[in-house]
């Protein structure tokens, strides 16, 4: 099994992920949660790492605020246009860029860093237990992360509402090598349990479009961007909706002491 390379379709990524109302939904929500978790600091610039961070869209709004960034990423085509976004931004003072996957990046840092934003990439990992250990090993005591992932159980609700039952019914393959659909949608309850079992202390759920792709009217997403904004964000954080989001948003904490027992 590999990790997914991003250089074959880097284009097509940014037109239909970012030039969407799924994209900016996406960020939307998102920014609500990482402004209230960057609020637990104080106004001391942090020490930030984006694991797969693409073109950098969080990473140099992060760099923006005066936080010190590295951004890593597998694909060269993606690091190429986060590189130039960050000029255009005024802020490639405050950001360090690595080609390598998120699994080498200790080799790539001086010390540990205060948050790590981990988005979309979760389900494009063969092997999510070991990337979530390596995140925890580059993390300060007391730091944060922000976990993004791929849900397994809206990935299901989309395809029964799309009447996609025989799909259903064979347990959803993967159809095509080289789509943007995700090779591993996880399931909630699974990673809470990787993030435990690793020591991570969770701290919030949110669901990320948990209406917007189930719309029958498609039209709607754009033409009632606001008010469906204004919903996703009134139930994005509550139960049933948290599970049933496409992706699920997680932030947690290491803890200041590392109580985990170990077999050592």
């Amino acid at each position: 099994m590999q990790d997914r390379n991003f250089d074959d379709i880097a284009e097509k990524f940014a037109r239909n992920i970012y030039g969407t109302t799924k994209g900016q939904l996406r960020q939307a929500i998102l920014w609500q949660d990482l402004d209230s978790l960057l609020a637990s600091w104080d106004e001391r610039p942090l020490r930030i790492l984006d694991a797969g961070g693409g073109e950098g869209q969080t990473a140099i709004k992060m760099a923006e605020r005066g936080h010190h960034v590295t951004l890593c990423d597998l694909s060269a085509e993606m690091i190429a246009r986060a590189k130039l976004a960050a000029v255009d931004k005024g802020v490639s003072d405050n950001m360090h860029f690595v080609q390598c996957p998120a699994q080498e990046i200790a080799q790539h840092l001086e010390s540990p860093v205060d948050l790590i934003l981990f988005h979309a990439v979760l389900e494009w990992i063969a092997e999510p237990q070991r990337m979530l250990q390596t995140l925890w090993s580059v993390l300060s005591p007391g730091g944060a992360l922000s976990l993004m992932f791929y849900n397994a159980n809206g990935f299901l609700m989309h395809n029964m509402v799309a009447g996609n039952f025989d799909y259903v019914q064979a347990g959803m393959p993967k159809k095509k090598k080289r789509t943007l659909s995700p090779d591993y949608p996880r399931d909630p309850q699974q990673v809470y349990g990787w993030l435990e079992e690793a020591g991570w202390q969770i701290t919030g759920k949110t669901g990320v479009r948990v209406f917007h792709d189930y719309l029958r009217e498609k039209h709607q997403q754009h033409d009632c961007y606001a008010a469906l904004l204004a919903l996703e964000t009134r139930y994005c954080r509550q139960e049933p909706y948290i599970s049933l989001g496409r992706y699920i948003h997680v932030t947690a904490r290491k803890p200041q002491e590392d109580a985990r027992i170990t077999d050592e």
